[in-house]
């Protein structure tokens, strides 16, 4: 899961950054309204939290924007604010917000409420089974028997990536794009080293991990 964080407090969005990448997020962070507007515009991502008082751009407007170029299944949008009046709640909702946040927050509900949106915008469901491998998108664990399969957060997000879709080709582009945050200081050929890893850790889980020449990597069932 690829998620993008709008927030100008520096304090806040690195305490907030550090929970989500832990828990195996790929995040984007961006200070500023008009960074995020033209990031929205060439990158996709499963979910947005947007502060509203940010500089550049007032976080509404980019909310506005945003859904004015969507078609179909519109990007989930979770608000974080200060500002507490009925009137601007109102006002972010009909643009299209689709949870609001007030600060200060626990970190614990604020994971809550994005499993939440991923769940009702169809990005999440609760339990994958494949094989003898169980992901629980909740708690986010995943197990082999029953038993806790330990796994790096970009081990997570690739196995992650690839559970969405099962049996099809993922390019490592892709890959790339749910793994890393887009200043991360890394190539795109470092995905074929999680592969590699996660590989290892599912060896005897009655899942594989192929590679399709020109296509990417497909996570299958093994064979019997």
């Amino acid at each position: 899961m690829r998620l993008l964080l709008v927030e100008d407090h520096a304090e806040l969005a690195e305490w907030v950054a550090k929970a989500l990448r832990h828990a195996g997020y790929a995040l984007d962070v961006l200070d500023r309204g008009d960074h995020a507007d033209h990031a929205l515009k060439s990158q996709s991502y499963d979910l947005v939290i947007l502060d509203l008082s940010l500089p550049g751009l007032d976080g509404l407007e980019v909310l506005r924007r945003l859904r004015s170029r969507q078609q179909g299944a519109p990007t989930p949008v979770l608000v974080l604010t200060a500002r507490g009046t009925t009137e601007e709640r109102v006002k972010g909702l009909n643009l299209g917000a689709d949870d609001y946040l007030p600060k200060p927050f626990e970190l614990a509900e604020l994971e809550a409420r994005i499993k939440a949106l991923l769940r009702r915008s169809g990005n999440l469901v609760p339990m994958v089974r494949i094989g003898r491998l169980e992901f629980d998108t909740t708690s986010r664990l995943v197990a082999v028997d029953g038993k806790p399969l330990a796994l790096t957060p970009r081990e997570l997000a690739v196995l992650e990536a690839l559970l969405s879709r099962v049996g099809r080709p993922v390019a490592r582009e892709a890959l790339f794009e749910k793994v890393f945050d887009f200043d991360a200081e890394a190539r795109v050929e470092a995905i074929e080293i999680y592969v590699s890893r996660l590989r290892k850790k599912l060896e005897g889980s009655g899942v594989v991990i192929n590679t399709l020449r020109g296509l990417g990597y497909v996570l299958a069932e093994a064979a019997a």
